[in-house]
């Protein structure tokens, strides 16, 4: 398989811990395997946005809760041995925004869909959507297996 004539090589995965993240994971290692790629699972966070004069208390552990969270993610989606072709990296951003510039280096980017139910369960999230429109790459958008059987 190939992107324009050049041979799939870095394959990105954008992780937030969601059981669809995981389930993206998962799926870029099985294309990754047979193409012979590496995965890159990243995982993005920021600081919640304050008011001007207003300090929020609690705020100094979002990259180490953050970093948790991804790691607890790679470990869901491969055990306790993380496969030699993968790397965890966590950059500090707005997933929409960071995905995106990171997809310029990327030669395809997996993320999962977060549905709602109903309705809304037919849309892409914000994240997936912005990717979809503007990313570098091409973007395969999964969801859980248990979603895909329920839409059924």
């Amino acid at each position: 398989m190939s992107v324009a004539g050049a041979p799939i090589a870095r394959i990105l995965v954008g992780v937030d811990g969601s059981e669809p993240s995981v389930e993206a994971l998962r799926q870029a290692q099985r294309f990754a395997t047979s193409l012979g790629a590496k995965v890159e699972a990243m995982g993005c966070w920021e600081y919640p946005q304050m008011y001007a004069g207003y300090v929020m208390m609690g705020i100094e552990h979002f990259e180490e809760g953050a970093k948790a969270i991804l790691d607890e993610a790679v470990k869901t989606a491969f055990g306790d041995e993380t496969p030699a072709n993968v790397t965890v990296r966590l950059v500090r951003g707005h997933p929409r925004e960071t995905l995106i510039e990171a997809s310029r280096d990327a030669d395809m980017m997996v993320v999962g869909r977060r549905g709602h139910g109903g309705f809304a369960g037919l849309l892409l999230g914000s994240v997936s959507s912005a990717l979809v429109a503007h990313a570098h790459c091409p973007v395969l958008v999964v969801h859980t297996p248990e979603k895909a059987h329920r839409a059924s």
